[in-house]
């Protein structure tokens, strides 16, 4: 990897929110981390050129409290949102043809996936931290979304 090639790489990382990446292989190691304030990313390995990416990585959601989310405070009260961890496209289903993660109404548990943002052609999927019900989805599938951009409107169990 040449110096251009690294420049071009920690450029990407800077502008799509990423707080660490790591390449290797037999020959070359870089890694790349920072810190971000109010929350964090997990490591997503790039693929080497000529590979096939394995399975996604998947990241930790941010969830805060009930300030206001677009809709009148009585209809969201008590409310947790879920919020990006990176910036992206935001896509509610694994493929087009695929029924979405979650829909509005739907139980949703620790752990379970909820959507995929795309970023640096790497589909990462996006767990729940918190049990309850999907209130409103904030985004539309294919939907370009910040760092910090409200996700998913979750009235919790």
């Amino acid at each position: 990897m040449n110096v251009k090639e690294i420049q071009k790489l920690m450029e990407a990382f800077q502008k799509n929110g990423l707080s660490e990446l790591e390449l290797a292989d037999e020959n070359f190691n870089l890694k790349l981390k920072r810190e971000i304030a109010g929350g964090s990313v997990t490591t997503v390995f790039a693929p080497q050129a000529g590979q096939i990416p394995g399975p996604s990585p998947t990241l930790p959601v941010t969830v805060s409290g009930t300030e206001d989310i677009g809709q009148s405070g009585s209809q969201l009260e008590g409310l947790e949102r879920i919020e990006s961890p990176i910036i992206g496209t935001f896509y509610r289903a694994p493929n087009p043809d695929a029924e979405p993660y979650v829909a509005i109404g739907d139980v949703v548990r620790k752990g379970q996936v909820l959507c995929i943002i795309e970023a640096m052609k790497i589909m990462n999927e996006i767990e729940s931290e918190i049990e309850g019900t999907v209130v409103k989805i904030f985004p539309k599938n294919g939907e370009a979304v910040e760092y910090g951009q409200e996700l998913f409107a979750v009235k919790p169990v």
